[in-house]
């Protein structure tokens, strides 16, 4: 099973986390840290290179943190994990340092619609999408 570096799952699980708290207010960092059980100063680092790249607002002071730059039906799953990507996921799953359709490996003839099909997946899936099945789970429990 292929698995998200693990700075790509700490953003989605932080923007996720942002885009659940009510009304859009700024979340503080520490917040999201522990609520979610992540290393707060390299979370910190991931979710301002999510500013750099768009996909979140910060401020400071009382009141500051992080918010959504966009509305979460505008923001995809591969708007948060892509910048966490090497290549966009085009990097050798056998770790071979270069791997296309020129010099592939063995496994890139059969990867490349997995791969293809996740970035798809990643592309069509919003932030709201997924806020919207954690109230169905909750409503649903």
């Amino acid at each position: 099973m292929l698995s998200l570096p693990q700075t790509a799952t700490y953003a989605l699980r932080a923007v996720h986390r942002i885009a659940i708290e009510p009304d859009g207010m700024p979340v503080p960092v520490a917040d999201i840290a522990d609520s979610l059980r992540l290393p707060r100063n390299y979370l910190s680092k991931t979710l301002h290179h999510l500013v750099r790249e768009g996909v979140l607002l910060s401020s400071r002071g009382p009141g500051g943190g992080f918010q959504l730059a966009r509305p979460a039906d505008e923001v995809t799953l591969g708007d948060v994990v892509r910048p966490f990507l090497s290549h966009e996921g085009k990097a050798c799953i056998l770790g071979r340092g270069t791997c296309d359709d020129n010099s592939p490996c063995a496994a890139h003839e059969t990867w490349k619609p997995a791969r293809k099909q996740m970035f798809e997946f990643f592309d069509a899936t919003t932030i709201d999408t997924l806020r919207q099945n954690q109230f169905k789970d909750r409503v649903g429990s």
